[in-house]
């Protein structure tokens, strides 16, 4: 499995409502996207949830980093590209998977940790597969990963809920404005 996210930063002025569209549009495009578990299109707005800026981004599950390679190798990706251009993409290797049951979601969050240089690996990931799973059983959550980030040494922690978007301090929160769910409870 891989987890990745991208994100376009929009100029503040920009009509937010072209973003809703598009996932209202495109998500069903998603919905049968063969080795993907879930595709989230996100919403940060400006003003809300903590947020200072607008921006939109994408959240993936990949069964495997071949459907990442699929990806972006054809004009699905072009699509992104020729729309914002192309982003920068953050890859994580998963430690943990956790799937709830299936209903609508509506708020996303990502979380993020330093792993210091002389940490424990091994604890640390145990520490955190026992963190997802009890973030996972909290209810309302659609789905919970945690994520290593290898070429930085950090942690990332993402959450998929059916709550509304509320500010949090140790985590960045986005509007869920669609999620496509092909194989997502394969993943599980």
């Amino acid at each position: 499995m891989l987890v990745a996210q991208y994100l376009h930063r929009l100029p503040a002025g920009f009509d937010l409502a072209r973003i809703r569209e598009r996932a209202a549009t495109r998500g069903h495009d998603w919905d049968d996207v063969p080795r993907l578990a879930f595709k989230a299109f996100m919403l940060r707005e400006r003003g809300q949830y903590g947020a200072a800026a607008s921006a939109y981004s994408s959240l993936y599950l990949w069964q495997d980093a071949a459907g990442l390679g699929n990806f972006l190798g054809d004009d699905w990706f072009r699509f992104v590209t020729d729309s914002f251009g192309r982003p920068s993409i953050e890859t994580w290797v998963p430690l943990d998977v956790r799937i709830g049951p299936a209903m609508p979601v509506r708020s996303a969050w990502r979380e993020e940790m330093t792993i210091l240089p002389d940490a424990d690996l091994p604890r640390v990931a145990a520490q955190e597969r026992e963190r997802n799973q009890m973030v996972a059983a909290q209810p309302g959550v659609r789905a919970s990963v945690v994520a290593l980030d290898v070429a930085n040494w950090r942690v990332a922690r993402f959450g998929l809920s059916a709550g509304a978007p509320a500010a949090r301090d140790d985590a960045v929160v986005y509007e869920v404005l669609y999620l496509a769910t092909p194989g997502l409870t394969a993943a599980a």
